[in-house]
């Protein structure tokens, strides 16, 4: 078998390139849509929002640097087109959101997209004892799951 210099398999490690490559598309769009949201948002919710919608891209800002770390890390390129990030990411990018219910559903259902996406790149990084890349999944996975019950308890929805 052939492996990279870090001892993993070089077929496996490509492919979880790819699929992180994918999260890390969605991953940007996500961070737009976050601050796009924290800049429009109004309401009687304006204040809570505002401050948590700019916690939330502050992570995701993060977690864009420790994707395209990973896939580097691997051997492979991140992305790093605009081009690359609308065609390649599982999330739209979205315009004009200033109500509060509507912000924190779109954000919902983009974390939930966005776990859809990192399971099977945990599971795959399990199979090959790529041990970096399933750490740095199951941090994200159990924080999302956590946010996910969070915003689900906000908008009073489970």
């Amino acid at each position: 078998m052939n492996t990279n210099f870090l001892g993993l398999p070089i077929k496996q490690s490509k492919e979880l390139s790819e699929m992180l490559n994918t999260l890390l598309s969605t991953y940007q769009i996500h961070y737009q849509n976050l601050r796009g949201l924290h800049w429009n948002i109004k309401g009687s919710n304006f204040f809570e929002l505002h401050v948590k919608f700019e916690e939330y891209y502050n992570d995701a800002q993060e977690k864009i640097d420790m994707i395209a770390e990973r896939i580097l890390t691997l051997g492979e390129g991140p992305l790093h087109s605009f081009e690359d990030y609308i065609e390649t990411s599982r999330i739209n990018s979205a315009k004009n959101i200033s109500n509060d219910n509507e912000a924190v559903d779109l954000i919902i259902k983009s974390v939930q997209e966005i776990v859809k996406l990192e399971r099977p790149i945990l599971h795959l990084a399990g199979e090959v004892s790529d041990d970096g890349t399933a750490d740095l999944m199951t941090q994200f996975i159990a924080q999302q799951e956590k946010e996910l019950w969070m915003l689900n308890a906000w908008i009073n929805r489970q």
